[in-house]
């Protein structure tokens, strides 16, 4: 264990007593206004992911997230967590967001342990508006989900995070969804008190702020924050979360790798935290488009692949969207032609079930019906979302997500920078279009992100308008039960991972675009 700039023994404690002794120089330091108004409710939201870009309506991304599975599909490599334990208020929130901010890793997420609060009944419910209800103890803690949330943050998955508010004790209706993180912060007073939770830890940092100094934080923040007066603060205090601290936090400096004295203002314990996660990131670096490339080659094309009939009407669409002389007019309604095409197509692969109507004339119909199960669009952007409008041509009241994949010039990588899926989606039918698919690492991506997500292999199908056998060969060999649909399929691609004869870009086509290095995206390109 090491004490990074400890300027006294780590576990050492100059206590406050019972607190009454240093009360007067910590009140004097309080703004005690809201005791002059009426108190404030405030709803505490979970803390998750920092965003980077914020619109009024989501959050973006401006780093993506590398591959985090290998060329089998799987995962390869699981987050990092770091767990940060401390007493109320000694600034571990503080100190995780600037180990975010230094570590400078796209897709970090911050996860709190105040979020998983046990749901009260009425009784406890009565004593913690008395301020008698012990919210420091170990079992006013859900640890069971918890961990099972955290375990599966680890993996990669998609994860339901509850939102507690506390001013009322109690948890809102709505959860939060956190997905996709290379490095978890996860920050809590009894981060280091359960033995399955500190399996989960790859790194365990102890924030050790003197006590009279966490006493006078917590008087702020349940004041000024959550609507609270000073005498029921200062009750819990010593009631409950001083004999909490010396009985089942304080203990837990012991299986800690680093202690930080002085929270937040210590930069050289900082410092020594992000060089250690920078070096164990590295250490997971993958690389999947080169082993794409050399793989499966000479294969005969899978049983998953279903390519639509090249009738003429078919090959003479191809001839004139293929041909570099097309105008973008031409090019688009051609497209679009054989967009709806590959649509229909590919809806006549979902299970239908016999159902009997009765005609006008009184008569009975024997048919089909696609049967009490919805359907849910995704396009890998950019130039997946040109197969939308088909979609919704010929599929009503269709839900639509949106997966943006970028190709990193430095690595060559694909990489995940912005998902918006609708909810519930875990069930669904999902129709993923791109409008071509070279070396399938893209699709790929997607495809994860979705079995993330809890979409059924089964039920994905991949559509697009051009691929490469090698992208096929890569999507069907990972993901052997994804459903592959496409009008044609182009034998070569060439060093630059470019379908031969293949399309040219088709975004750049579409769209009446030149072909911006910030937007070389996904396979849309042609990649």
């Amino acid at each position: 264990m090491a004490a990074a700039g400890a300027e006294e023994r780590p576990g050492s404690r100059r206590d406050s007593g019972s607190g009454e002794d240093s009360l007067d120089t910590l009140l004097s330091r309080l703004p005690l206004t809201p005791m002059l108004s009426p108190r404030k409710r405030t709803m505490s939201q979970s803390k998750t992911e920092p965003p980077l870009l914020r619109t009024s309506k989501r959050t973006i991304y401006t780093a993506g997230r590398p591959p985090w599975y290998t060329e089998t599909g799987t995962p390869f490599k699981e987050a990092f967590v770091i767990g940060l334990c401390g007493g109320s208020a000694s600034g571990k929130t503080t100190v995780a967001n600037k180990i975010i901010e230094a570590l400078d890793v796209p897709w970090v997420v911050l996860l709190s342990m105040d979020c998983f609060y046990k749901v009260l009944n009425k009784e406890q419910q009565e004593l913690a508006a008395r301020n008698e209800y012990n919210f420091d103890h170990p079992d006013a803690f859900d640890f069971d989900l918890l961990i099972s949330v955290l375990r599966k943050l680890k993996k990669g998955k998609s994860v339901k995070v509850p939102v507690y508010d506390f001013t009322t004790h109690s948890r809102r209706k709505e959860w939060k969804t956190i997905y996709g993180a290379n490095v978890v912060v996860f920050e809590g007073i009894l981060s280091f008190a359960n033995k399955e939770l500190l399996k989960l830890l790859d790194m365990k940092v102890f924030v050790d702020t003197d006590s009279d100094i966490r006493l006078m934080r917590r008087l702020q923040r349940d004041i000024m924050e959550r609507g609270r007066d000073i005498v029921g603060v200062i009750k819990q205090y010593n009631k409950f979360v001083k004999p909490a601290f010396e009985q089942y936090i304080e203990p837990t400096v012991q299986v800690a790798d680093i202690v930080v004295p002085r929270g937040g203002e210590n930069f050289v314990a900082l410092d020594l935290i992000v060089q250690h996660v920078h070096s164990q990131l590295e250490k997971r670096e993958i690389t999947v488009r080169a082993a794409l490339a050399s793989a499966h080659q000479g294969q005969p094309l899978p049983k998953s692949l279903s390519v639509l009939e090249s009738t003429p009407q078919v090959r003479g669409m191809h001839t004139i969207i293929r041909n570099k002389d097309t105008t973008r007019d031409e090019f688009i309604f051609y497209s679009k032609r054989l967009m709806r095409l590959l649509i229909e197509h590919a809806l006549s692969f979902l299970p239908l079930k016999p159902v009997t109507v009765e005609t006008p004339q009184g008569t009975v119909y024997e048919g089909k019906r696609f049967h009490r199960q919805r359907i849910t669009g995704v396009s890998i952007l950019r130039a997946g979302e040109t197969m939308e409008q088909a979609l919704t041509a010929v599929c009503k009241d269709i839900r639509l997500g949106k997966i943006l994949i970028q190709t990193n010039h430095d690595t060559g990588e694909p990489e995940l920078h912005y998902l918006r899926l609708p909810k519930e989606i875990s069930e669904d039918y999902v129709i993923l279009m791109d409008s071509t698919v070279s070396t399938g690492a893209a699709a790929m991506m997607a495809v994860r992100v979705l079995l993330d997500h809890d979409v059924h292999e089964e039920k994905i199908f991949l559509l697009s308008l051009l691929m490469a056998e090698m992208g096929v060969h890569s999507v069907a060999y990972a993901f052997p039960r994804v459903r592959i649909i496409t009008t044609a399929v182009d034998k070569r691609v060439n060093e630059e991972f470019h379908i031969i004869p293949g399309i040219g870009n088709f975004g750049d086509r579409y769209f009446g675009t030149d072909a911006p290095s910030a937007w070389c995206e996904s396979e849309s390109t042609d990649y």
